[in-house]
């Protein structure tokens, strides 16, 4: 009898143990290299959906950023995916570098803003981005939104992308290659104060080179996803004066066929708790209802949508799933 209840007691804690691993949904977060903002702010949106939705726990995965994401989601490898608002445009209606395939993804939030950072060291003698002709840089790693927004920024500006040696390096890469000379010219598109160009401009003096008005009158002609913004003065060591630039806004994307109700619980954990993930990088700032509506580039999920017109938040019809 005592064999019998000890046998009945572990098979009851297996099946317990069972019902807890069926009752768990396990969300991967499609996010980019540890040297960007994607990292830590999908850390900090696992947390927070680990932790006040129940039976979900979320993890965020290191991968190529945003044309690796939208393929990783639309596989269903991953369910969430951090994403320029170009790439997920181009990877929902197949262009671009997904020619061919449209991707079943849909919107989900608009996390904040990108901007191109085309960073040089200051003793270098290019000043203006069309001298990269001939020139060692890196756009960007590939699969990543930067490489995507470097190359139609370039091609917009009429710059063939076989004038120039591609490293196509990460973030951190990229800024290793600009201190140790082995690059000239270093791309990001990214939130503004990132750590890798932080950290470069700690030990290295560097200048951030402009889109003029005309370059940005081209690009903005050409992607209608864009924007032509400034990058503040302060936000790097050295950089005291505004640099015109292009800006395009990040999306949070989901699988399609992802559950109405857990997409619903997931986006209202994300906005209740803004705050804690604005402790972690303060572009969570534009993480807003009202931001989902006015700059999602892709249609919105149902899960989305549903929790939006509880918020009393109209959603344009271009918008709907």
């Amino acid at each position: 009898m005592k064999k019998f209840s000890v046998i009945m007691a572990i098979a009851m804690a297996l099946l317990l143990g069972a019902g807890i691993a069926m009752s768990t949904t396990f969300i991967g977060i499609g996010t980019g290299g540890t040297g960007g903002i994607y990292y830590p702010y999908g850390g900090g949106v696992a947390e927070i959906w680990s932790k006040y939705v129940k039976g979900v726990k979320a993890v965020a995965e290191v991968t190529g950023a945003s044309v690796e994401n939208v393929k990783l989601a639309d596989k269903g490898e991953t369910v969430i995916g951090e994403v320029m608002g170009d790439v997920a445009k181009a990877g929902f209606q197949g262009t671009s570098k997904f020619r061919g395939k449209k991707h079943r993804i849909l919107g989900m939030a608009i996390m904040y803003p990108n901007l191109l950072q085309v960073v040089v060291l200051k003793k270098s003698p290019i000043t203006d981005i069309t001298q990269i002709k001939g020139k060692s840089v890196s756009t960007g790693s590939p699969g990543s939104g930067t490489n995507f927004m470097s190359e139609a920024v370039l091609k917009a500006l009429g710059i063939p992308l076989d004038s120039y040696s591609d490293k196509r390096l990460s973030f951190t890469e990229t800024a290793n290659a600009l201190r140790d000379g082995t690059i000239e010219v270093g791309f990001w598109s990214v939130g503004p104060g990132t750590s890798s160009i932080m950290d470069l401009a700690t030990t290295h003096d560097i200048r951030i080179l402009p889109i003029t008005a005309k370059q940005q009158a081209k690009v903005l002609a050409a992607n209608k996803t864009y924007a032509a913004v400034d990058l503040s003065t302060g936000v790097y060591r050295g950089v005291d004066k505004p640099v015109p630039t292009i800006g395009v806004w990040n999306v949070m994307i989901v699988q399609k066929s992802l559950d109405t109700e857990l997409v619903y619980n997931l986006v209202n954990a994300l906005w209740n708790h803004r705050d804690y993930l604005m402790k972690i990088h303060p572009s969570a700032a534009y993480t807003t209802p009202e931001n989902a509506v006015k700059y999602s580039p892709i249609p919105l999920h149902p899960g989305t949508v549903k929790a939006l017109k509880e918020r009393g938040i109209t959603v344009p019809n271009i918008l709907m799933p």
